[in-house]
Parts: structure tokens; sequence; C-alpha cells
């Protein structure tokens, strides 16, 4: 990227308070993360941004966006005036956006999105350049730093969009215009703020508010919310599915590091287990077909597939066990996803599952959390880990159905007491799962298993 104050100040329809053109190379909110020649964009928040222009022009920021009072800029760096610094944030990476011109693959979902992102770049990068939102720079603030970011020569970017209330993901499709968009999956996730799965299906299809007329929008075949929402579209509509839809997927094989499966009689491989992550690869294809990849390299592009962090990641306790850790984030339809494919992998020794509280679940959290009692049985899981007040009701219909399971409940307070109480129990031929909120901090838990 090299922009010029005069382009900056074209883009984000600002006024240059300063004589001299300089000449940008990157772009940070955060003064820290300043390099030389970076645009600082001091954003208000809990803290406001300007104070911390003299870190940046400490790190080599050349130039700010300012929205405060004029006479309080810096005098030794470009200065762009502004109404809003996170409009113009966001006016720069449109800008940025339209001059790169890639074709732009927007995902959502109430479960899988890294996930889904994370398979679908490793499809397309087979054949094109490609760039995707880095961790989980999802928001109105992540999403325009994730496109600035974008490498000159992009050829396809992949956008994760995430949101807690109507109308967020609206304003992501709008600034991103996406070319292809997909959704993973409607959970409970945010329940809490939208009041109910119908309200959730609506603010996820605010994907399509920037979808291109001519676009393809990938939607799971069982999904009668989303199904029944799509008929008035004029994009092309493709549906997935376990032995449903459009893109439909048999599992052959499934293993704790791998699962099998087919689609139109070719076999393919993916380097995780679970149908539910069957399902976000037939995402990948979808998007990796509608741009012209074949077999061979949408194969190449699932079986070596690298996933972020915490989503579905196998590690090894210290003691040798198996650890199967999905802690960024949680919601009911995801939890018992996860614990009906743990339950099924095989093991040398025991399962047992520490299970956290699934926040913002509003009124409904105390039969939610109970309700993972139909994932759960005395054959498959041996002992039962709960961490947290929301959860309490899954313990209740826990010890109603199988009165000879051993569950362990520690409040908020107690995490280093059940990681003593875990550690005590573990085995090395054990199995263990992890899920929960990640406002829950389950990584600590996680990292403490592995020492």
């Amino acid at each position: 990227m090299n922009f010029t104050t005069t382009i900056i100040k074209k883009a984000v329809q600002g006024e240059v308070l300063t004589e001299n053109e300089v000449t940008v190379t990157g772009v940070e909110f955060d003064s820290r993360k300043i390099s030389a020649g970076d645009l600082f964009v001091p954003l208000k928040g809990t803290n406001d941004g300007h104070e911390f222009v003299s870190k940046a022009i400490e790190n080599g920021a050349t130039a700010t966006l300012w929205s405060n009072d004029p006479a309080t800029a810096p005098e030794d760096i470009a200065v762009i005036l502004v109404k809003d610094t996170l409009q113009a944030f966001q006016a720069l990476a449109s800008y940025y956006l339209l001059e790169e011109n890639p074709d732009v693959i927007a995902i959502t979902g109430s479960n899988g999105k890294t996930t889904t992102k994370d398979m679908t770049e490793s499809v397309l990068s087979q054949k094109f350049r490609t760039y995707k939102t880095q961790g989980n720079y999802n928001n109105d603030i992540g999403l325009p730093y994730t496109i600035l970011h974008m490498p000159e020569g992009t050829e396809k970017l992949i956008l994760e969009m995430g949101m807690d209330h109507a109308g967020e993901i609206s304003v992501l499709s709008e600034l991103a215009e996406p070319d292809v968009a997909a959704i993973t999956i409607i959970g409970e996730a945010h329940i809490e703020n939208l009041g109910s799965r119908e309200k959730i299906a609506d603010a996820k299809m605010e994907i399509t508010t920037g979808l291109a007329p001519d676009g393809l929008l990938v939607i799971p075949a069982d999904e009668h919310l989303l199904t029944e929402r799509v008929h008035s579209l004029s994009q092309t509509i493709e549906t997935f599915g376990i032995q449903s839809g459009e893109l439909s997927a048999s599992i052959l094989n499934e293993t704790k590091g791998a699962t099998v499966f087919s689609v139109d009689d070719n076999g393919y491989q993916i380097p995780l287990p679970g149908s539910y992550n069957v399902q976000n690869a037939l995402i990948a294809m979808a998007i990796g077909r509608w741009f012209g990849l074949g077999t061979d390299e949408i194969f190449q592009g699932l079986a070596y597939v690298q996933v972020t962090q915490n989503r579905t990641q196998w590690l090894k306790a210290g003691n040798g066990a198996d650890i199967l850790s999905d802690v960024y984030n949680a919601n009911p339809t995801a939890m018992g996803l996860v614990l009906d494919t743990f339950a099924k992998l095989p093991t040398e020794g025991r399962r047992l599952a520490v299970l956290a509280d699934m926040l913002e679940l509003g009124e409904e959290s105390y039969a939610l959390h109970a309700s993972m009692v139909d994932h759960i049985n005395d054959q498959d899981f041996q002992e039962i880990y709960l961490y947290g007040e929301e959860i309490k009701g899954l313990k209740v219909a826990l010890a109603d159905r199988y009165p000879t399971l051993a569950v362990h409940h520690f409040n908020k307070e107690a995490k280093q007491q059940m990681i003593a109480t875990i550690k005590a129990s573990l085995k090395a031929e054990d199995s263990i799962v992890l899920k929960g909120s990640n406002g829950m901090g389950l990584i600590e838990v996680v990292e403490a298993l592995q020492e």
C-alpha cells in the first residue's frame, strides 16, 4: 500500500491540515503496532485513541486521522481532519478494495466461520493469490483493518463477518460488497440480544445486503430458516449438507485426526474430526467450484488446510492424554455437535468432558444448557466437569438421567481447583474435550493440562 495524504483526503472526504504531502505504507489503530511510514487511526472506545498519538509518532507514524479539536492536533506529522475516525477508516478500506478489486468472499454463521474461512482460503490458494481475515478481526473495526492489510495483487479476499446485534452484518456487507457469501449454520449465539433463532437467521441474511446481484450464496440445506428466506433473491443459491442439498457428502471414515468423505463419487479428506467440519468443507468446495477449481485442487486445499488455533484442535496433555480443544466460542448447537463427534471417536482409555457456560443465551439459558444432556451418556463419557453458573442446568439434568455418572461442578472462582482435580484424574490413555464460550477462559485449562 502506498497512499499519499492527497489520496487519503479524497478517500475519506477529509481535510489535510499540513502543507507537505507525505506517503503512508500501512495503517494501524493500535499505537503500539505502528511502524515507520504508517497512518495512525485514533479510534474512540473505552479509551480515546487520540490520547496515544505521541506514542504513534514515537514509533514512526507518518500521518494520522484526527476528529478532535484541530487546535489539539500534532504538528510534527501529517494530519487529515475527519468527522469520525471509524467512518474514515472504513471509507479508506472501501477505497483500497476498489483499487485492488479482488473477488470478495464473505462468511458468517453462528459457528464454524473461522474454520470455513481457513478451508476456503486453503482451497482458493491452490490457484489464486488469496488473503483472509486474520484471527477474529470480523467486526466494523476488524474488517476494514483486514482489507487495508491485504497485499497488493490479491485476487481472492476471504472475509469473516461476525455480529452481536441486528444491523451489524449489513454494514460489513455493504462495505465489502462480496461476490460470494456463505452462512455456515444458524445456532443460538447472541439469542439474548436478538430474541429468537428466527431473528438470528434474519441477522445472518444481512450478508446479502451488499452481495453482487449475479453472485453466489451458499447455505445449509437442512436449515429451513434460511431456505425459506432466499426465494426472492436474484443470486445463485447453492445448498449443502450431509446426504442432503445440491452439494451432498457421505461420511466414509472418521478418526481423531481426519474425516474422509465423498462428494459426487470423489473422495476427499480433512485433517479434522466431525461431520460439522465436513459441512464447513462443503462450503469451501462450493466456492472453489464457483471460481473454476478442479477436483484435485479442491482435494489438496482441504487435505492440507491449517486451521486457526482452538477450533477443533488436537493437543497433547503433559502426561500424554489426548486433548480436543474447541474453546474459542460456544453455543448449544456447536457444543452438541462437538460432543456427538467426540463420543464416536476411538480412545484407549476414558472420555472426559470439560464444559463451561455458553454466554448470551438470555432467558432460555438454563434450559439450553440442560439440553446438552441429550449429547452425553454414561456409556461414552466417564467423567464430566462443569464450569460456571449458567451450566448448572446441565448438572441437574445429568444427575436426573445418569445418577451414577461422575459429574463435577465448579464455580468461576474455582478454576484452579478444577484444574487440579482434572489433573489428578486424567490418565495418559484418556481423551478429554473442552468446550465453552471464550469469556470463560477454558484456554487456561488447556494450557495447564499441557504443562
